[in-house]
């Protein structure tokens, strides 16, 4: 046993607290990262826009080494304290603080470890420019009798550069200030109770030390204490009643002005002592000179180290009083003290003031007592020689001091002088670890028997002195006071090493005698690796080799370590040096570590383990009674037992055995209690499991299923009281000890019986050998289902186990359910292979029933005649009650078998892209999670299954609506049909529509179609959420919606999604659109919706089809009921979240004025983002009323605009429409010549585009503006593009034709005005010449620019003319003009014919 180091705790997220405590390092790191590669930005909202500009000049390199110098080593620039507890750990620079509390959390290894996380940060200054200088974690113990002795809270003492110590909870509330001294304040030290080794030691009271440039405070610990407890009272009361003002008792303290000396760093306060007779004289004469006068008893005295320059190490000495306390005056001293003229009532009590006192005490500071002057008495005097820091050892009598010269020198407390001095550590960190011996460690030795009690004598005690050196990297442990270094570790040269040099304040002598918690005397803090570690000093290195026979074992063991790690032919040479080496070893202790050692070493073979063991065991049963170390003895028996269990399985594995010849089918489904059709079923489901659940795996050569080394083998199990158990294992490890077992019995090809009888004599219960078996089974499913025979073997092993001794309770109750059969199906439904699981579910309830029936039979035997009907009837009741429970687990697993298949299936898609969350694997199935998964959890694992092979709502009618039709091949061309129409990708379903009708079957209420949709409805918008800029995944969410046939089902979850999803993006879309009065770009869709441009378009469109589906919902809700929600026989017992279903049935009847009103608004959104549209304000077409209404939940009654709209809304309105007409007919026919373009112009990239005139219409009549001053520009615009046809048609729904007609001769005249007047012809020229005047005028007037498609045929505008005649009344005023029109259009075509 060496000198270790030790980890035992972690940081969760130390960066997080150096980038609080030091800024400018977290800014170097974030633009170094975008200097290294700005595209790969976390956030491009932050970051994007500034890579974007010019980068920097670099610095110069020193700089950039200073900054990474200072990035590992900035724990050196902070204050920090751990407290002896390891409950609390403070970080502080300059005015920041950061708490740090431990919290038990498992590591990426699935380990359970401690990780310190950030429990409170923030600045702690109070006064302008005052920084941290100090700080302590006190634990203080607890008042409470359950926990005597045990810590309470932690204390956080803080001092700062203004004179203040200040006193936190671990939470960060202040709970004391006190301004003891002007001066900053340079060290904080505190010294806790601790019961005297010795009689004649003097017991040393508590107290806290605070260090000032020239002067020492020391406040009595117990007077500390109460006033913390109850300052920590006060602010618990405040914040409960807020008016409780309980005056903490005064602090008691002493001041010390510390004279003769230039500097001081550093001090330590060694406490209460008593001079010797002559050391009472010499100093008498020292100081009174040769006259002195001598008391009769020497005083009692605190004395008081400091360190620092002139001189290097001084010692200060304050009388206690006057005569020499006894051991029985005690609390007279201690009453007397307190009443000292020394002790103040400490001053300045923050926090506890009404507001004007506090004002009061902020601007004028409180009362400094001052200092009672102490002299010097003596010092180390080195002019040249500055001390840097002290540290005092536990028992109070050695210390050591750094200086500038890099060495650190030992002092002997009591005399004064310099002990030791080690060279080359300079910047050294110090601490002290001392060791109690365990007497139970010594040498057991032969002796006499003595009345007189432990003749081994009482512990003995040892201190290390433990010096940490940075510059090298090195922590160093030396053993005082002339010791060896006795250890030695590489450590980094970054770490900061704590020793408090305390425990927990408010102990005495019988309290701190109960349960203490663990407390570490040292600790290094590493930031680079992130931990925290203690030294683990063993006791034996404080001995000196001649005297230690523990440093001989030490020896011993390190030969036989590198004994072990040797290559060596000779293996008969090397097990009898090994022998030789482990019997010299005297420790029993060490003994047993050696020969685990032994085990564990993968080169020795199998023999000499077991020869070495048993010479062992042999050799510790010759020794005398006396002398046996009982531990030893039995943990060597015990590893001796499994090492003849290790053989005995291996001889029984390696035997030749010949099993019986494969079972047919018959015999199968005799042996399984099956009939040739239930076996059938049962084959042909195994088989599309295994089709579709073929997962490639990774196997090596060396991996072999039945095998498991000796060293694996002993580390999996041990011996409790001649019961082998197995140790906590991992899930694989389980499973290697259970093939090593019964792999080679479930193929045949070793004895089962042997087996069994070797486990069950080696003391493994008949319980954990079920647990391994199915283990193993559940496991190796692929290799099980590809093998037939296995399952006679299982059905043989679980015969065998069942019929052991304490299995199956033969007493137990026949109407309870047996714990054996029981275990066995938790471990089917715990299991995600569902195809092993079955078959070992059907094996289990062929056993169950063979048993129950021999069971039955006996009991029959045994019954007298006269009650043979009762015995039946009772047989057959306990049959049942079993029986049940094998058939419900069965069932379930039969329909999670299914399940299982359907998920694993895939279309072979041909998609152009897959989102990478379609990509994600979907989880395995087990009974365990569809029971906890809730009423929707079967139709939720189906959701996210068709989401990620991204099939259409139609496919999933189709396959129900096959279960109808007697014919299965023509509804499968149907289904491929219907699903080709409705998808654009070619997909080859292969057997997914069978799979689904299965599935269908299985489940027809959980997949009942309405359900089926919701869950894929919302499984679809829960993905898009994640990924917004996933438009598609929106769309068919919708279409999954918009086949749900219920309407009480489809409005709630309409409303469900608007609610959760929709509604803060839509109002974000709505404000952003009308702040920029236009459909915003890219960048502010991005910053404020969190999507780009495009697929805000889509989002909005998206959610106008929603509003629209929950509108017609709403009304169709009336007409029928709401559906009755079953659950399979099966499944009953589910328990878990409630289904979406039954959160779309509870939600309330939504508003439906309220929703059209929001269905108007997403109208005009998703047409400005649709067209680009610029110089529209969304929220500028609604009044106050409209305005208030949007963004409220759609079930609420608003106050929603009424009767009349002010005229100017109105126009605003109307001229928004009719911009949405114009560009909706541009975008439809700008490209008409090319057929292939304005076909494509229906569509948009995300679905099927909206219908926007007849929107437009619709949009009117409920924003009250004119429908047919829509119509009427809808129909100009038609002409205007030049589709006549189309404008003909739409004249038909004009009411006002005569307005009309007169909008059309505007623009039949544009036409002929660019025919005749543009195109500069001859024919033209002449044409024009021939017209009346009054026509020639009007023409000329007319402004052809205005047209959009000038390329329009004359016949096509004869039409026109005519139509235009025809709508025209004869006494309208423009009539003859119209004529005269006619005219000019037939000469115009005449000469073209």
């Amino acid at each position: 046993m060496a000198c270790a180091i030790v980890q035992f705790c972690y940081f969760q997220d130390l960066q997080a607290a150096r980038d609080f405590l030091f800024p400018h390092l977290r800014e170097e790191t974030l633009s170094g990262a975008a200097r290294l590669d700005p595209s790969k930005s976390t956030n491009w909202e932050d970051d994007g826009w500034g890579a974007w500009e010019e980068t920097e000049p670099q610095e110069p390199e020193e700089e950039g080494n200073t900054s990474k110098t200072q990035k590992t080593s900035w724990l050196q620039d902070c204050v920090l304290s751990l407290s002896p507890t390891n409950d609390l750990m403070v970080i502080a620079r300059e005015q920041k603080a950061v708490f740090l509390v431990p919290k038990w959390k498992y590591s990426d290894k699935g380990k359970e470890e401690m990780q310190f996380a950030v429990g409170w940060s923030g600045s702690l200054n109070v006064e302008e420019g005052e920084c941290v200088t100090s700080a302590l974690c006190i634990p203080l113990a607890s008042q409470k009798r359950s926990s005597t002795g045990r810590p309470d809270w932690t204390c956080i003492v803080v001092g700062f550069t203004s004179g203040y110590v200040r006193f936190y909870t671990e939470s960060g509330v202040l709970l004391l200030a006190q301004l003891l001294n002007e001066d900053p304040v340079l060290q904080l030290k505190c010294r806790t109770y601790e019961i005297p080794r010795h009689p004649g030691v003097t017991e040393q009271n508590e107290e806290l030390s605070i260090l000032y440039p020239a002067a020492i405070v020391t406040i009595d610990g117990f007077s500390l204490f109460q006033s913390l407890r109850a300052c920590r009272n006060q602010v618990a009361k405040a914040a409960a009643s807020g008016n409780e003002n309980i005056q903490p008792p005064p602090l008691a303290y002493k001041k010390w002005g510390l004279q003769d000396i230039d500097t001081i760093i550093d001090h330590t306060s060694v406490g209460i002592m008593t001079l010797s007779p002559f050391d009472q004289m010499k100093t008498a004469s020292n100081i009174g000179g040769f006259n002195a006068a001598i008391k009769n008893s020497p005083p009692a005295m605190s004395q008081y180290i400091t360190v620092g320059s002139n001189p290097f190490t001084g010692f200060f000495y304050a009388l206690e009083g006057s005569t020499q306390p006894l051991l029985s005056h005690v609390a007279l001293a201690v009453a007397s003290k307190l009443t000292s003229a020394l002790f103040n009532a400490a001053s300045g009590w923050l926090g506890w003031k009404s507001k004007h006192e506090e004002e009061a005490v902020q601007k004028q500071k409180p009362k400094v007592e001052p200092a009672t002057p102490l002299a010097v008495r003596f010092g180390l005097p080195d002019s040249r020689r500055h001390g840097e820091s002290i540290c005092l050892s536990p028992c109070n009598t050695l210390a050591a001091v750094t200086d500038d010269f890099g060495r650190v020198i030992l002092l002997d407390v009591t005399r004064g002088i310099a002990i030791r001095m080690w060279k080359g550590y300079r910047d050294a960190q110090i601490g002290w670890i001392q060791i109690v011996e365990d007497l139970h460690e010594r040498v057991p030795e032969k002796v006499d028997f003595s009345p007189f009690g432990n003749t081994q004598g009482p512990s003995r005690v040892a201190q290390f002195l433990v010096i940490y050196a940075p510059r090298r990297g090195i922590l160093e442990v030396w053993s005082t006071q002339q010791g060896p270094r006795v250890g030695a570790f590489n450590v980094g040269k970054h770490c900061r090493l704590l020793y408090p040099g305390y425990k927990i304040m408010g102990l005495n002598n019988v309290t701190s005698q109960s349960w203490q918690p663990q407390t570490y005397q040292i600790c290094l803090v590493d930031p680079v690796s992130g931990s925290v570690k203690t030294v683990n000093v063993p006791f034996h290195l404080a001995l000196s080799d001649k005297k230690s026979e523990r440093a001989k074992d030490i020896h011993l063991v390190k030969k036989l370590a590198a004994l072990l790690k040797t290559k060596s032919p000779y293996l008969d040479l090397v097990e009898t040096e090994i022998k030789e080496l482990i019997l010299d070893i005297k420790y029993p202790a060490t003994k047993k570590q050696a020969l685990e050692s032994i085990l564990a070493s993968e080169r020795l073979p199998f023999s000499c383990l077991r020869n070495v063991t048993q010479t062992l065991v042999d050799t510790l049963k010759n020794q005398e009674l006396e002398s046996i170390d009982e531990g030893l003895l039995q943990f060597c028996a015990n590893k001796l037992k499994l090492l003849h269990l290790y053989e005995s399985v291996n001889q029984l594995n390696s035997l030749d055995f010949h099993s019986d010849p494969p079972f047919a089918d018959n015999d199968l489904a005799v042996l399984l209690r099956l009939d040739e059709k239930e076996l059938l079923k049962l084959q042909a489901l195994l088989e599309k499991y295994k089709q579709e659940n073929t997962r490639t795996t990774v196997r090596f050569s060396h991996d072999k299923d039945g095998v498991l080394p000796v060293k694996t083998f002993l580390e999996y199990l041990e011996y409790e009281k001649d019961v082998l158990n197995i140790k906590k294992i991992s899930e694989e490890e389980y499973v290697a000890l259970g093939s090593f077992f019964f792999w080679k019995c479930l193929h045949g090809e070793s004895s089962t019986e042997d087996m069994c009888h070797t486990l069950e004599s080696a003391g493994l219960s008949p319980q954990l050998l079920l647990s391994l078996l199915l283990s193993v089974w559940l496991s190796k499913e692929k290799e099980i289902l590809d093998q037939s025979q296995s399952v006679c073997c299982l059905h043989t092993m679980l015969s065998l186990l069942s019929r052991m001794k304490v299995a199956i309770d033969e007493t137990w109750d026949s109407q309870s359910v047996s714990p054996w059969w029981q275990q066995m199906r938790m471990a089917c439904i715990q299991s995600e292979n569902n195809g092993a699981a079955l078959l070992s579910a059907h094996v289990g309830h062929s056993v169950a029933a063979q048993i129950s029936n021999n069971m039955t039979e006996k009991k029959f035997s045994q019954t007298a005649l006269g009650a043979d009907s009762e015995a039946l009837t009772d047989s057959w009741e306990a049959l049942s009650l079993d029986t049940e429970y094998w058939k419900l687990l069965l069932k379930q697993l039969e329909d999670c078998l299914i399940l299982q298949t359907l998920l694993h299936s895939k279309g072979n898609a041909q998609t152009s892209r897959m989102s990478s969350l379609q990509a994600e694997p979907l989880p395995r199935l087990s009974v365990k999670k569809l029971l906890e998964g809730g009423k929707g959890g079967i139709a939720d694992h189906v959701a996210k299954w068709i989401f990620k092979q991204d099939f259409s709502p139609v496919l999933l009618k189709l396959a129900a609506k096959e279960r109808d039709v007697e014919n299965p091949d023509e509804p499968k061309e149907g289904i491929n049909r219907g699903f080709l129409e409705v998808s654009e990708v070619e997909m080859d379903l292969g057997v997914i529509p069978d799979l689904l009708r299965l599935a269908y079957e299985q489940f027809p209420c959980s997949l009942e179609l309405d359900v089926l949709h919701a869950h894929c409805c919302w499984e679809c918008v829960v993905q898009w959420n994640k990924d917004p800029e996933e438009a598609r995944f929106f769309v068919r969410s919708i279409e999954h919606l918009k086949h749900i046939l219920n309407a009480h089902v489809q409005n709630g979850i309409a409303l469900m999604m608007w609610n959760t999803f929709l509604v803060k993006r839509f109002s974000a879309a709505t404000y952003l659109m009308d702040k920029v009065g236009k459909a915003p770009k890219d960048r502010l869709c991005r910053r404020d919706v969190g999507m780009s441009d495009t697929a805000m378009t889509s989002f909005l469109g998206c959610c106008l089809d929603l509003l629209q589906t929950l509108m017609e919902a709403d009304v169709n809700r009336d007409e029928m009921q709401a559906p009755v929600l079953d659950t399979e026989d099966a499944w009953l017992s589910v328990e878990g979240p409630i289904s979406i279903v039954e959160l779309a049935l509870e939600q309330k009847h939504i508003h439906y004025p309220l929703v059209e009103h929001h269905s108007l608004l997403c109208s005009v959104l998703y047409a400005v983002m649709r067209f680009s549209l610029k110089t529209v304000k969304p929220l500028s077409l609604f009044d106050s009323k409209g305005k208030n209404a949007f963004f409220k939940d759609l079930t609420s009654i608003q106050l929603l605009p009424s009767g009349e709209m002010d005229p100017n809304f109105i126009s605003v309105r109307q001229q928004f429409l009719l911009k949405v007409v114009s560009a909706a007919v541009q975008a439809q026919h700008s490209g008409a010549k090319d057929k292939d373009s304005s076909e494509e112009a229906v569509t948009t990239p995300f679905g099927k585009d909206q219908d926007w005139p007849v929107l437009a219409v619709d949009l009117a009549h409920h924003l009250q503006v004119s429908e047919d001053v829509v119509r009427r520009h809808y129909v100009g615009e038609l002409y205007n593009h030049g589709v006549d046809h189309l404008g003909e048609e739409a004249i038909l729904q004009v009411h006002d034709k005569e307005v009309l007609a007169s909008q059309l001769l505007v623009l039949t005249g544009q036409r002929l005005a660019h025919a005749l007047l543009h195109t500069q012809t001859k024919e033209g020229m002449e044409l024009l010449a021939r017209l009346p005047p009054t026509l020639c005028t009007w023409l000329k007037a007319m402004d052809p620019q205005d047209l959009q498609n000038t390329e329009v045929p004359i016949a096509t505008t004869a039409k026109l003319v005519n139509k235009v005649i025809e709508l025209l009344p004869e006494k309208h005023g423009q009539y003859s003009l119209a004529l005269h029109l006619i005219e000019a259009v037939e000469a115009i075509s005449l000469p073209s014919s």
